[in-house]
């Protein structure tokens, strides 16, 4: 069944002026367009709402509600809302790349479940302190982490520091702190015995690791887990780095207030240094 972009390309030349103005503005704003009821799309284009309703019968669509509900279902079953298949057709290195990382991301988001996600938010909002541990390739995602979660809350460090031992940062640590551990495979021998350490002093603790890492998972008071698989030898991170986005969204509602206002400052201070272009 043809996905409503390529239904829209092929009847283009046929479209009257108003029904063209309807489909220039969807495909500007494909990614919105579940968004919006027919009242919304009509006024938004400039057409009428019958307009709006002739061309998706003219499209295959009986009501303009089931389109909506075919992207939808396109979306919770994490396939791609517009036809690109020109780009991953085949089985070129691109095509597998692209299918893999649709696999990862689909994976970790369906097996999110929602009251562990809101209480590890929740920890991270009322936690005096945020330690974040990443070595090895788990060193650019916790950096990344840390650089998000600081825009919402301050004390968030990261560790070790270069050239730093661990034992003089973790001996300060209390239960009123909190400790994210970035636990992907290839993992150096002290992160075991660091989580025991952690487990056993009552640190709450959150461990950031592949679904497979299950001697990981049991130290940890909290797990989200994102698939690591690739179509070659290196690991694919974009999986972990789509977390760490939505912790860092998440964090800021759960502070919106305090958030936002410490955004404002940090924004104050970028014009006063100077320190970042403004294009």
């Amino acid at each position: 069944m043809k996905q409503l972009d390529e239904r829209l390309r092929s009847h283009y030349p046929q479209l009257s002026p108003q029904e063209q103005r309807i489909a220039d503005f969807v495909f500007d704003h494909f990614d919105d367009l579940i968004s919006y009821n027919s009242a919304e799309l009509a006024r938004l284009s400039g057409v009428s709402k019958a307009t709006v309703s002739r061309l998706f019968k003219r499209l295959g669509y009986e009501k303009y509600k089931d389109m909506r509900d075919e992207l939808r279902i396109l979306r919770q079953s994490g396939m791609p809302l517009t036809d690109n298949r020109d780009a991953v057709q085949g089985n070129t290195l691109l095509a597998r790349h692209y299918k893999q990382e649709m696999a990862n991301l689909t994976q970790w988001v369906n097996s999110l479940d929602a009251r562990h996600f809101s209480e590890v938010i929740q920890q991270l909002a009322q936690a005096k302190r945020v330690f974040i541990i990443g070595m090895r390739n788990a060193y650019p995602v916790a950096l990344h982490l840390r650089q998000q979660l600081v825009q919402a809350r301050s004390q968030v460090h990261i560790l070790p520091q270069p050239g730093q031992t661990l034992a003089e940062e973790l001996v300060d640590i209390t239960p009123d702190d909190m400790v994210i551990v970035m636990a992907f495979r290839r993992r150096p021998r002290i992160i075991r015995p660091l989580m025991q350490q952690l487990q056993t002093a009552g640190i709450p603790l959150l461990a950031l690791c592949e679904p497979q890492a299950q001697t990981v998972i049991a130290l940890a008071r909290w797990q989200l887990c994102t698939p690591l698989d690739s179509v070659s030898a290196f690991d694919s991170y974009s999986a972990a780095m789509s977390l760490v986005n939505l912790i860092a969204n998440a964090l800021l509602h759960e502070m919106l207030a305090q958030g936002r206002q410490r955004i404002h400052q940090i924004a104050d201070l970028y014009q006063q240094f100077d320190e970042l272009e403004h294009r």
